[in-house]
């Protein structure tokens, strides 16, 4: 099971051999360690909890969860693994970017960049009006409804907050694996802003 969490640096750019330049996302992915094991009997499913960026801060409640690893995690997150995998893998176990290796394909998901309260154009990429001739319905987004049923269905493409949601990225090229520094390069934009919390999930 290949995963970890890490926190979005910025990006940049390298060189390849062919001398093609290659976008590439920079990655702080701190040793990560796992904190409870989850299987089919006691929970229903399997999957492994993961605890990252170590704080004092936490409540009573989380410092009663992670007293069998003796360890303050701020962030937790789970990874559905298969069931013959819980027997490799114990608590306490600790999960870096040694893990993976150039060339690797990924799975990355994060909070996208929050936009505010966006128009129609802006959010869904409604054609404008015209601009000449005295229009006033130049980013107004028009009729809405009908007079059946009488109502606006659910998922009407309307203004509203924009951005700011769970977004996934899938089959990053892994280019970059610094051990020493646990930074690792992926090539492509990976969801949210600098300094951003992500996952990084290998195929």
């Amino acid at each position: 099971m290949k995963a970890i969490i890490g926190r979005k640096l910025g990006m940049s750019e390298i060189i390849d051999d062919k001398g093609r330049f290659i976008p590439v996302t920079y990655i702080q992915a701190d040793p990560c360690s796992v904190t409870q094991i989850k299987n089919m009997e006691t929970d229903g499913y399997s999957a492994l909890q993961v605890g990252f960026e170590k704080s004092d801060k936490i409540n009573k409640p989380m410092s009663g969860h992670l007293k069998k690893i003796n360890a303050k995690y701020k962030h937790l997150k789970e990874f559905r693994i298969d069931a013959s995998s819980e027997e490799s893998i114990k608590v306490g176990d600790s999960l870096d970017v040694s893990m993976f290796n150039p060339g690797d394909k990924v799975t990355v998901s994060g909070i996208s960049k929050g936009k505010g309260f966006a128009g129609t154009v802006k959010r869904w990429n409604f054609n404008t009006g015209p601009k000449t001739h005295g229009s006033r319905n130049y980013r107004k987004p028009g009729s809405i409804g009908s007079m059946y049923p009488q109502k606006i269905f659910k998922g009407k493409k309307m203004a509203g907050q924009m951005g700011s949601e769970k977004t996934t990225v899938k089959n990053l090229d892994v280019v970059i694996v610094d051990s020493q520094q646990q930074v690792i390069g992926l090539r492509g934009a990976v969801p949210g802003p600098r300094k951003g919390l992500v996952t990084i999930i290998g195929n």
